[in-house]
């Protein structure tokens, strides 16, 4: 195991001990803060609150300022979503959608082509996707095996954001071992937000930024399903930054990072609902709106890809035979797009608040969006919920 996973590691075990839930960390979420938001969230308000579904991390931190290229600062990682968990080769009902393509997400083309997502969704930073994507698929190899024909055949899905500002990049610190490592600690319950995994070098509206979750259950009349997100966010100016509808970009000062809106930001949207991938296509360009509520206007030098895949229908991939499917007709999806929307904006603002201030390359520094500061605004501006 990295060193750099060791705590987080050694806390996953005492919170799965005490609790029986892998609780990864103890900080502060958004609604902690008395950040208003609506709808209402899972149990976890992660999207691990669709069960099946685990995510793994390794989080690199090495090196200083003084470090050379090759050498560090290491600030990077890789991060795993697996919808059906490790155990499990059943594909899932998948959509993709690119907001603005400055990025990358490979295998969506299949994605696109075949409807089904055939494993796990990896994210890491730019520069690092390949070396993911392959080892992916070594894994699978190892963990699953050829199929019924002796035959094996991949297309992994890698996305990425990039890191440079703070990570080494050109160093090249992520190996196949960090991808094994990410796949293999997989688990449900609680997920680390914040600096950890491939969000750990990520900014966010010039705040540093990371890895952030949030989920919604829809009432019981349609039909109580999950919906949960998680993303990757690397992007945004501080000026249009926007939390319950509060500037809070323009009320909180702090070093100027970019002179534009560039960098990216990788959305996963899983739901329990029954959907087939022409409506999961639909629900990932709702995630648009959702980033829309916390001021993205998604620039030219943005990356902002978003996969949405549905744990429903198990083993609608079968080789053989007519397959019994359901879905939702589309004029019961609304509640289904309202709560993408809804976790969309709260995932992002969850990845800031667990955020903490990082130094990297060239001693660049990114602040952490100040707590304090945000509370004081949000009971300025009549928006605190508690």
């Amino acid at each position: 195991m990295p060193k750099s996973d060791f705590n987080n590691a050694s806390l996953f075990l005492v919170c799965l001990v005490l609790t029986g839930f892998a609780c990864a960390q103890t900080k502060p979420r958004s609604r902690d803060l008395g950040v208003p938001f609506d709808g209402v969230p899972g149990p976890l308000n992660a999207i691990t609150d669709v069960k099946g579904l685990e995510v793994g991390y390794t989080t690199l931190i090495s090196g200083d300022a003084t470090s050379k290229v090759g050498v560090g600062p290491v600030r990077t990682g890789v991060t795993a979503v697996l919808p059906r968990g490790k155990d499990s080769n059943d594909p899932v009902f998948a959509g993709w959608f690119t907001e603005n393509g400055n990025g990358e997400m490979t295998g969506t083309t299949w994605v696109e082509e075949s409807g089904f997502l055939e494993g796990p969704v990896m994210i890491t930073n730019t520069h690092s996707v390949g070396i993911v994507r392959d080892a992916v698929i070594a894994w699978r190899l190892k963990h699953h095996g050829v199929d019924k024909d002796s035959y094996s055949w991949s297309l992994p899905v890698v996305a990425e954001t990039w890191d440079g500002y703070l990570n080494d990049i050109n160093g090249f610190h992520v190996k196949a071992e960090d991808a094994f490592h990410a796949l293999d600690s997989a688990h449900d319950g609680p997920v680390e937000e914040g600096n950890v995994g491939g969000g750990t070098g990520m900014i966010c509206n010039e705040f540093k930024g990371g890895i952030g979750t949030s989920s919604r259950v829809l009432d019981a009349k349609y039909g109580g399903y999950t919906v949960g997100v998680l993303v990757q966010c690397n992007y945004g100016q501080r000026d249009q930054l926007r939390i319950a509808g509060v500037p809070v970009g323009r009320e909180i000062a702090g070093p100027k990072v970019w002179d534009d809106d560039v960098g990216s930001i990788i959305v996963v949207v899983a739901t329990d609902a029954p959907l087939i991938p022409t409506q999961l296509k639909r629900v990932a360009k709702r995630v648009t709106l959702g980033l829309g509520r916390d001021g993205s206007y998604s620039g030219d030098g943005s990356g902002d890809i978003f996969i949405a895949f549905s744990t429903a229908n198990p083993g609608a991939a079968s080789y053989s035979g007519v397959r019994p499917l359901s879905m939702l007709p589309n004029d019961q999806i609304n509640p289904i797009f309202l709560a993408t929307v809804q976790a969309t904006e709260e995932a992002v603002v969850n990845a800031m608040i667990a955020a903490e201030t990082m130094t990297g390359v060239k001693g660049h520094t990114v602040i952490a969006l100040p707590h304090d500061r945000l509370r004081e605004l949000l009971k300025r501006y009549n928006r605190i919920a508690h």
